[in-house]
């Protein structure tokens, strides 16, 4: 399923909790665990996180998990499971769609889409969506040839994102615990105590980007009039419960766990410059060609040379903290591998700075000495080399001393301040 939301307001996870809710009442189990999928975060018209959710159905056997609370009743995730009956099918899935239109159509501005398929559509759907910019037309090519039952109101761009979410393969996961709101408080102002987030996040390591202290920023609540109440997310799937319980906030009306691709670095693949489309995302490795300078705002611009005959311009943006200072660190030189996104016209938005080698001289010699009068030379103008004022002997400007240059930072990745991360970045320090 995508887009059920809009920037302002909806929430295509709390949609998901009402589909498992439906599930439920007509007798069907949740198979495996609801999956958050995030796809490629340059999508002019995506909707803030531009996530798309999935989940299986069926007569669940065998052992079971606890993945949520609706209704005051206990979620259960079965680890395998029958499939439906045609009958069974086809009578959820038009109770499903009319549930979504239901819900979608609550806010101004989304497109809804729900696909259903009987086997995972090859991982290929899920790659393009997170890295590239998938016509619709493919997308819905995909989905006829793979015989599956698709449904969508305005534009059919929902279904690319609903296609991938049910691709996603789910390898190297991380998880989301989110809890939901009371129906009557949404719109109002949430009670989330910040103090009793900073002691989770310290009791158990597992959980990440939760709490800038750079920008005493709160990363667990949304900022929207949205049903979350709140989210953790952690590397592991049973610590998001634990610790859910020891934050002090409003009632929790309901919860549910998702499988995510989150921090997982998937819409970044390595990049050699001329393939680098806009409204796409990679990591590429060069020389700095340019001393850094700072533009209004406080971002900071340099350029990269990699194997092309042109640079590339790379931006720092401000908000990220982390990475304008390190770029104004960089001289002529120094080996870097960057990674960010490309955006329309050409400049590269950085997502991290991994500084591979400091470059152990400055970039401009110092005049030699004389070895006639054993005094410094000086410049005699631009490529002219250096000149001794004593005796009048000249030096080439090959003939520069070169001065040892201590390194500035050390030489690590660098990553965004975690207020300023991307849903997909690769998780790095927290601060």
């Amino acid at each position: 399923m995508d887009d059920t939301d809009s920037p302002r307001g909806g929430c295509t996870t709390y949609v998901l909790t009402e589909l498992v809710a439906l599930a439920r009442q007509q007798g069907l189990d949740l198979l495996g665990e609801p999956r958050l999928v995030r796809l490629n975060p340059n999508i002019p018209w995506r909707t803030r996180g531009n996530a798309a959710l999935s989940a299986r159905f069926g007569h669940g056997t065998g052992p079971r998990r606890r993945v949520g609370m609706i209704g005051g009743t206990p979620v259960w995730s079965h680890r395998r499971g029958r499939p439906p009956t045609p009958v069974e099918r086809t009578r959820y899935l038009d109770a499903a769609w009319e549930l979504v239109l239901r819900e979608a159509g609550k806010d101004v501005g989304t497109d809804p889409a729900l696909v259903a398929v009987d086997r995972r559509l090859p991982a290929e759907v899920y790659w393009r969506a997170v890295r590239e910019v998938v016509p619709v037309s493919r997308a819905r090519t995909r989905l006829e040839k793979s015989g599956a039952w698709f449904r969508w109101s305005g534009s059919e761009r929902g279904l690319v994102g609903a296609a991938a979410a049910v691709a996603w393969p789910g390898r190297h996961p991380t998880w989301e615990l989110i809890s939901y709101r009371e129906r009557a408080r949404w719109g109002t102002p949430r009670a989330v105590d910040p103090a009793s987030v900073r002691t989770v996040q310290r009791k158990f390591p597992p959980l990440f980007l939760c709490f800038d202290r750079r920008t005493r920023r709160l990363l667990v609540a949304p900022h929207t009039p949205c049903p979350i109440l709140f989210g953790l997310r952690s590397t592991d799937p049973e610590t998001p419960r634990r610790a859910a319980s020891q934050v002090r906030s409003e009632p929790v009306e309901r919860w549910l766990t998702f499988r995510t691709n989150q921090g997982t670095g998937d819409h970044l693949v390595s990049r050699n410059g001329p393939d680098w489309e806009g409204l796409t995302s990679g990591v590429i490795r060069g020389r700095v060609a340019s001393s850094p300078s700072v533009l209004r705002g406080g971002h900071v611009r340099f350029d990269l040379q990699t194997h092309l005959k042109e640079p590339l311009r790379c931006i720092a943006f401000e908000p990220t903290k982390t990475l304008p200072d390190v770029a104004r660190a960089l001289l002529p030189g120094d080996e870097v591998r960057v990674w960010g996104s490309r955006a329309p016209e050409g400049p590269i938005h950085l997502e991290g700075i991994e500084v591979v080698r400091w470059n152990p001289y400055q970039p401009r010699g110092a005049a030699p000495s004389c070895p006639s009068c054993r005094r410094p030379s000086h410049s005699a103008g631009a490529g002219r080399g250096f000149r001794c004022r004593q005796c009048g002997r000249r030096f080439p400007p090959e003939a520069a001393r070169r001065v040892p240059r201590r390194p500035p930072l050390p030489a690590q990745a660098y990553h965004p301040t975690p207020s300023a991360r991307r849903h997909l970045a690769p998780r790095g320090p927290e601060n």
